[in-house]
């Protein structure tokens, strides 16, 4: 169970305070598929990193499993965050000096992961996204689609139960935006949950359920 209780986070922007969450609240069920929409500058982003253990909220609670993040000591948090959480960027996050295989070991390695395991799982996730024959090829080397699924399978290192995934496909093409979405419907069927945040209504529609965030306030979306 993922929670979030009467939850705000401002930023002050030239002067002028702009409420990112306002007094958000949401439950999403082990397992549910959740798209996030709302326009540009409304929150979306912000709402992902406090719900993954990155962000702290000015004020109410963020829960997952029935504890408290925001309560707990930071390298607490951190562990959750590890072991629970994997994040996929619109910008992919990528280190561009290291391999495509070396990007996904960086997470297992943090793990605590011995370096043959590092590179056994890294494989294997980077063959499960059609990357076989990238394993040593450097971002700049790849196509923004192969980048995207690199991100992917580092996502994916930790086994996370928690997929928070921010504008996925807001730099592909049609087709690889599909690929992209098809894989979260994939690994959302396989138990784990899925929080997307998206402006195309197609990438929305791959979800079980619709929220909008708007003026900081989360609502129950349609359509």
């Amino acid at each position: 169970m993922l929670k979030m209780e009467s939850v705000s986070k401002d930023y002050l922007l030239r002067g002028k305070t702009i409420k990112a969450l306002d007094g958000a609240s949401l439950e999403i069920a082990r397992g549910d598929f959740v798209a996030v929409v709302g326009p540009s500058g409304s929150g979306k982003s912000t709402l992902l990193l406090v719900l993954g253990a990155m962000l702290s909220p000015a004020t109410g609670r963020v829960l997952i499993d029935g504890k408290s993040l925001y309560d707990l000591h930071p390298e607490e948090r951190a562990a959750i965050r590890r072991k629970t959480v994997g994040f996929v960027f619109q910008t992919f996050n990528l280190v561009p000096y290291l391999t495509a295989l070396e990007n996904v070991q960086v997470s297992l390695f943090l793990a605590g992961v011995g370096e043959r395991g590092q590179k056994e799982r890294a494989s294997s996730l980077l063959g499960r996204l059609g990357l076989s024959d990238r394993l040593d090829h450097k971002p700049p080397e790849l196509s923004v689609g192969q980048q995207q699924r690199v991100a992917l399978a580092r996502m994916l290192a930790n086994d996370p139960r928690i997929v928070l995934a921010d504008e996925p496909t807001g730099n592909l093409d049609p087709e690889t935006a599909e690929s992209v979405l098809s894989f979260l419907s994939e690994v959302n069927k396989e138990g784990r949950t899925v929080v997307m945040v998206t402006h195309d209504p197609k990438a929305a529609a791959r979800a079980n359920r619709l929220l909008r965030l708007h003026d900081g306030k989360l609502q129950a979306g349609s359509g």
